[in-house]
């Protein structure tokens, strides 16, 4: 039998051990007898066809004089100068007064749609929150779990072409609850609970995957349920050499799909070709690729039109969607599985109904406005013809080499009027300091071309390395 199908059955027979030992774990809708009135009718669900001024909420804020002295001097903050004024005396080199506000275009968002400042969105929430409150009273699998939350995922399992979703309280969560899942299936597989060495499920993650992907194997490698192998960042030709090597049969390949640090994409059409190869289970982190990527707001699968290649894909609302919370689209079986034994959604207070409902207006709004998608990729097009520097998604890592020199640039900009933060060990390996310019809908040619005269100031456009070595060469 082809090992991609023989998932089918790894699944099947670990739900039927959990229905033997009665572990299996069922979600109970609570149903709210006036639930319409809590939701937006067709009138209310507005949508618009360009920038409106609330747009620019998305990518303009302000910092206190107190956090702007702390962020230039680089001295810790506990945030309390958020709510508190500064009393230290003036320093004319940066000219300010302790009673000033400084006022930033943002460059360092994950709100690549600038839905977060959406009139639709915001409306939806506060409709819910009028009709039944802010509390999701519970754990999904007690009493957390309404109408409002099956009617996200259903929308979010149709936008990713799968069977069914599984909302998680944040994507961290979902990727955790998934790899801890995969640990627990090796043990259901096995007679005793114990699996044998051969009965193990083989994970191969790429090298530079998210922490949350990460974490979640090492939970599951606790449980001597996984044998983990690295390869290394989008290199096929290794990822192809260690599961010629590996001899488990359950193999599961893991890659983020737009890599949150460097801006590069998985290498899906390469991935997909190997599986078809090996029979893997192939899992995807779509965070940063939901709403962005693809015609239809899709993600990095359909951009590259493999939906059907991809058996499960994660996800966020925290990103493009403006909202909060994580979510994981897969088959029906594997939804039971997980919401069975992935631990970080079982013991996880459910999301709340206003969120739930913000994120549901989100998810309409992002596919019928398809000019966002339109207008982000076409402000990643102006970045690249104005810097001649060669990008190829809206997360364009600029990379300085020191920690220094990274700190330094991020005070020029700040001084400029941009909020570019420095990114350091331990997030990314030392001497690969970088700033890390996001892009978004919202923004303008002009916003581009301000922050781009304020980074000539500080880098040499020539010599920057996009995703590869170090190239910096200082104005300062």
């Amino acid at each position: 039998m082809d090992e991609i199908w023989m998932w089918d059955y790894w699944v099947e027979e670990a739900l039927s051990r959990l229905d033997a030992l009665k572990l299996t774990r069922s979600l109970r809708p609570v149903q709210f007898a006036n639930a319409e009135s809590g939701q937006l009718t067709d009138e209310e669900m507005e949508v618009f066809d360009g920038l409106r001024q609330w747009d620019r909420a998305s990518v303009e804020v302000e910092i206190s004089d107190a956090t702007f002295r702390n962020w230039v001097l680089d001295i810790p903050s506990s945030g309390d100068e958020a709510v508190e004024r500064s009393s230290r005396p003036t320093d004319d080199n940066l000219v300010a007064s302790p009673q000033q506000s400084h006022k930033l275009l943002l460059f360092s968002s994950n709100d690549y749609l600038g839905l977060s400042s959406h009139p639709t969105i915001g409306k939806a929430a506060a409709k819910a929150a009028l009709e039944h409150g802010m509390g999701p009273r519970g754990s999904a699998l007690i009493c957390g779990y309404t109408n409002y939350h099956r009617q996200l995922e259903s929308s979010l399992a149709d936008l990713k072409k799968k069977e069914d979703c599984l909302l998680c309280p944040t994507g961290f969560s979902a990727n955790m609850a998934v790899m801890v899942t995969f640990g627990n299936l090796a043990s259901l597989s096995a007679t005793d609970l114990k699996p044998s060495k051969d009965e193990k499920v083989a994970i191969f993650s790429d090298a530079l995957n998210h922490a949350s992907i990460i974490d979640g194997i090492r939970l599951a490698d606790q449980r001597r349920g996984v044998q983990v192998f690295i390869y290394r960042h989008c290199d096929m030709t290794h990822l192809n050499k260690l599961l010629l090597s590996c001899k488990l049969k359950k193999k599961v390949v893991v890659s983020d799909s737009l890599f949150s640090m460097d801006g590069d994409f998985a290498p899906m059409t390469e991935l997909i070709k190997l599986r078809r190869m090996h029979g893997f289970l192939l899992v995807i982190d779509d965070a940063h690729g939901t709403f962005v990527c693809g015609k239809n707001g899709g993600g990095v699968a359909e951009q590259f039109n493999c939906e059907s290649d991809v058996d499960i894909c994660v996800g966020t609302l925290s990103k493009a969607a403006g909202c909060h919370g994580g979510f994981i689209t897969c088959s029906k079986r594997w939804k039971q599985l997980i919401q069975s034994r992935g631990r970080a959604f079982i013991f996880s207070t459910a999301t709340t109904i206003p969120m739930a409902a913000a994120a549901h207006a989100a998810v309409n709004v992002a596919k019928r406005e398809t000019w966002r998608r339109k207008a982000i990729w076409k402000r990643v097009q102006d970045f690249q013809t104005l810097t001649g520097i060669s990008v190829t998604s809206p997360i364009i890592s600029l990379i300085v080499g020191s920690e220094e020199k990274a700190l330094q640039a991020s005070r020029h900009l700040l001084i400029s009027g941009f909020h570019v933060t420095a990114i350091r060990p331990p997030t990314v390996p030392p001497n690969s300091c970088r700033l890390r310019v996001t892009l978004s809908a919202a923004h303008t040619v002009a916003d581009l071309k301000k922050l781009v005269s304020a980074l000539a100031d500080t880098i040499n456009f020539k010599d920057i390395a996009i995703n590869g070595s170090i190239g910096y060469s200082s104005k300062l």
